[in-house]
């Protein structure tokens, strides 16, 4: 069978930096092939070279066998060849079927025909199983239901070749379930998938072949029969990888958080938060685990000083500092590794340097009389980036040209580089790899021996588990109860979904 795609010897280049040296990669029609690597080994480089958002210096694309130059996204489209981002493209305030048909919109005479739109996007979603509403808003839409809008849209351009970059770095393990379930029904379609991810676990479930990328050379072309997560960790990082971190118990010393009662409304008015009430020892990792949308969002937000709290009380080593403001909580010693960090965790157009600064440009550290200090400032992040093992570029660098797995890496950097008293980590691992995860996860335990009092947020049941000395349950905003870290996924499971407060009722 002839390949649906074939790159080869693909090198691209910025200034010094090699971001693909000599890549090879082919896809079947019918087929998921995973593109598997470390942040920043050049994979997203190589699907943008594909897409047409990047001219590479050398090497040669072949599509159904014949050569082909692409130079836009709008030929790559022509060519068949769809890509999903990361961080997905849609108007917020159009409706799915708009999203759709945007700049392709099917037209009945010289009006648009959004009924033969809406008519289109059904039966496609009919079709793969995708289950959207032509006529939602996006805004008003799940993250999961986002991203199926974007499938539909590269398919309602007729894409056989689909590229997924990241596509389940922001989705709950049922909305993971489910893009899996379409992706076997494209599959059995003819559609030849790039699979896009750090999740070993997800690589082996979903894909047929495996290509490692390492430091943005080509390492190895692997079936996933016969794969390991181990193999395959060792094939990304070149050593041997901990997947789950040992850690000794921890040695809780006094409360250095203390949330009362707490009453939190969401961006619609409606309560998000409803009288959850944890404390934060020093020495101590508390993780809190839910499904996502069950209030944590705007817990989190609360406790940093970025949301209004209605009622109830937020203390932070013994000081009251309930609605003191963002500034008042880094101040008073509190950290936070954003959830989102392109909105939250850092200013893309800044340098790293700056961003790497924000949290201490005011102090005598980087600045005197108002100015600031430069070279100090430089130099400061020059020695985050090499601890931190941040790749991509240097202190001069900016923000929005790094991978998004090395601008968590950043925001980790600076979080916890400022001496914090608590550290919420909000999904610090999101997007990271393996070895990244690794990282980050004997970090955090660091700073817990350190005595940092720890709150995480997780959607991922086994980083809860690896790290937390106390896991509580968060559903529909109220703490609905405590496990320790050697319950089970059905224990903990059974709770996000309200099963104990429902038993409760019951009794």
């Amino acid at each position: 069978m002839e390949n649906a795609l074939e790159l080869r010897g693909i090198t691209k280049r910025f200034g010094p930096i090699v971001a693909n040296d000599g890549v090879d990669f082919d896809l079947r029609p019918g087929e998921v092939h995973a593109l598997l690597g470390e942040n920043g080994a050049g994979k997203s480089t190589l699907m943008s070279v594909l897409y047409g958002l990047y001219k590479p210096d050398e090497g040669e694309v072949r599509v159904d066998g014949r050569h082909v130059s692409i130079g836009s996204p709008l030929e790559a489209i022509d060519l068949g060849i769809g890509m999903v981002h990361q961080h997905f493209m849609l108007v917020p305030v159009m409706t799915v079927a708009e999203n759709i048909v945007l700049a392709n919109e099917p037209r009945k005479g010289l009006l648009l025909d959004f009924e033969g739109a809406s008519a289109r996007v059904r039966e496609l979603s009919d079709r793969y199983g995708l289950a959207v509403d032509p006529d939602a808003r996006i805004e008003d839409v799940s993250v999961g239901m986002q991203q199926r809008v974007e499938i539909l849209r590269a398919l309602y351009r007729d894409a056989r070749i689909l590229v997924l970059d990241e596509p389940t770095a922001v989705l709950t393990a049922q909305e993971a379930r489910d893009l899996f379930r379409v992706l076997e029904a494209l599959k059995a379609d003819g559609t030849a998938i790039v699979f896009i991810s750090h999740k070993l676990n997800e690589v082996l479930d979903v894909a047929d072949r495996v290509t490692v990328l390492r430091r943005g050379k080509r390492i190895d072309t692997v079936p996933t029969e016969g794969a390991t997560e181990e193999s395959l960790a060792r094939l990304m990082v070149g050593r041997e990888v901990l997947l789950r971190v040992e850690k000794a118990p921890a040695t809780p010393k006094e409360p250095v958080l203390e949330v009362r009662e707490l009453e939190v409304r969401d961006d619609r008015g409606l309560p998000a938060v409803r009288g959850a009430s944890l404390t934060v020892h020093a020495g101590e990792i508390v993780a809190l685990a839910g499904v996502d949308g069950n209030g944590q969002s705007e817990l989190v937000e609360a406790v940093t000083g970025l949301r209004t709290v209605d009622a109830g009380s937020i203390v932070v080593c013994g000081d009251d500092m309930t609605n003191a403001g963002a500034r008042g909580m880094v101040r008073h010693g509190v950290s936070h590794i954003a959830e989102d960090r392109q909105r939250r965790g850092l200013v893309l157009n800044f340098t790293l340097s700056e961003n790497l600064a924000l949290r201490e440009y005011n102090t005598p550290k980087l600045s005197r009389r108002g100015w600031l200090l430069i070279k100090r400032m430089r130099e400061r992040a020059a020695s985050l980036i090499k601890e931190y093992d941040v790749r991509g570029g240097g202190p001069t660098s900016l923000a929005t040209a790094l991978s998004g797995g090395n601008q968590q890496k950043c925001v980790i950097a600076r979080e916890i580089a400022c001496d914090p008293r608590v550290l919420v980590a909000a999904q610090p691992t999101r997007g990271l790899d393996v070895g990244a995860i690794e990282f980050v996860h004997r970090r955090l335990i660091s700073e817990r021996d350190a005595g940092r009092g720890i709150l995480l947020i997780s959607l991922e049941f086994e980083e809860v588990r690896s790290l937390a000395d106390r896991i509580l349950v968060i559903y529909e905003g109220q703490i609905v109860g405590e496990f320790p870290p050697s319950a089970s996924e059905e224990e903990l499971g059974f709770a996000m979904t309200g099963g104990g407060r429902k038993a409760e009722a019951a009794a």
